[in-house]
């Protein structure tokens, strides 16, 4: 009889969590919540306790753990901060941790449920871009799975099962281009908040919205495509698709391209993770080719854009100097967010933390959480 796998979701209050739950629904005889986890959304968190009913749940905000502990039945553990995520994923009964928490803050509990050899499905990019040397190496230390949950990298997964990976010769990352693909660069000072979070495709976190708006979204996605597959920077290329419809591509040695098609809905991708290396059914809509009638395909303008060719600069120089990327991003995108800055200005903060911030080659944990430190008190200076 297959057991049931016990999953751990860090951030399932988040648009990723959601759908995870949906997935882990749909399959209750294959999986079972076990472990969720919240910042300080613990209305959400507790309608999720009581229709998945997990052992234990995480809540980062103390003040709001305690108000949580008053409203849940006390055979839930409500456990509490970064050591209570931590706690969670190294749990004997825990099975695989879907790692969905926003930016930096999903380092540390990945790097813990590898080390306690639990399959990871990665949908924090943060991770493998702030430590992808680490991070690969602890993976394969301790022998387990590391799965991308992003559409792109599993689109890239699909493409590549059955295949020599030897004989990949590049990697073709596609992206929509965000709500400001047609709007001229003149304009930017002038964009709002709102504007920003209108994604055309896609339903998401207000963090990567905007990050999908800037295009680093994509220069993250180069970063951990990179550490993911292997490949160097020169051989991983991004192509404008505003459709949504072909999630990535993989390009062979003859020429042959395979590209794996869809539409967008995040729980294929985390469905794939989770039932890999086997693909089972899913309800749901499915690409209807003569309504769509076409799809298109453009250069990004990296020039309007900037900050897709900042995560390029920052993944050739190595080292630190992701981690520069990655921490200069989130305070600024925080600070858009909270209407302290204006929209052009984003990638005008990376690109000074990026100048002038010394970069450490093979870093270790400790250089890692030293230079994302360092990085957010100098930006938060700048805002």
């Amino acid at each position: 009889m297959l057991k049931r796998k016990n999953i751990a979701i860090l951030g399932s209050t988040g648009s990723i969590g959601q759908n995870s739950l949906e997935v882990i629904r749909n399959f209750p005889d294959h999986f079972a919540a076990t472990y969720l986890t919240a910042n300080t959304n613990i209305d959400l968190l507790e309608q999720q306790i009581r229709l998945f009913h997990p052992r234990g749940v995480v809540v980062l905000d103390a003040g709001c753990a305690a108000t949580l502990r008053g409203r849940v039945d006390s055979s839930v553990e409500v456990l509490c901060g970064e050591d209570g995520l931590v706690q969670a994923v190294t749990r004997d009964e825990v099975d695989i941790v879907i790692s969905s928490l926003v930016g930096f803050a999903g380092l540390k509990p990945t790097i813990a449920a590898i080390q306690h050899h639990k399959r990871i499905a990665l949908a924090n990019k943060e991770t493998l871009v702030v430590a992808g040397g680490l991070i690969t190496s602890l993976v394969k230390e301790y022998g387990v799975d590391l799965l991308p949950v992003d559409s792109e990298h599993s689109a890239i997964l699909q493409c590549l099962a059955g295949e020599d990976r030897s004989l990949v010769t590049r990697l073709i990352l596609t992206a929509s281009g965000g709500p400001f693909l047609n709007t001229p660069s003149e304009l930017f000072p002038t964009l709002t908040v709102e504007n920003a979070l209108s994604h055309p495709n896609w339903k998401m976190g207000n963090k990567i919205t905007i990050d999908s708006a800037t295009l680093m979204n994509k220069g993250l996605e180069v970063i951990e495509a990179h550490w993911l597959f292997a490949l160097p920077a020169e051989r991983i290329h991004v192509v404008i698709h505003p459709q949504s419809i072909i999630h990535s591509m993989v390009e062979f040695v003859d020429g042959s391209i395979k590209a794996q098609l869809g539409l967008p809905d995040m729980k294929l991708p985390i469905q794939y993770a989770l039932s890999y290396p086997e693909r089972w059914p899913m309800n749901g809509a499915r690409v209807d080719f003569p309504a769509l009638r076409s799809m298109t395909f453009f250069e990004p303008d990296r020039a309007k854009f900037r900050c897709l060719d900042l995560a390029y600069d920052a993944l050739s120089l190595g080292g630190t100097a992701p981690t520069i990327l990655n921490a200069a991003n989130e305070m600024a995108v925080s600070a858009f967010l909270q209407h302290r800055i204006s929209f052009e200005k984003i990638p005008v903060a990376i690109e000074r933390a990026l100048s002038l911030h010394k970069t450490r080659p093979n870093p270790d944990l400790q250089d890692i959480i030293e230079a994302d430190r360092q990085v957010r008190a100098f930006v938060g200076t700048l805002l």
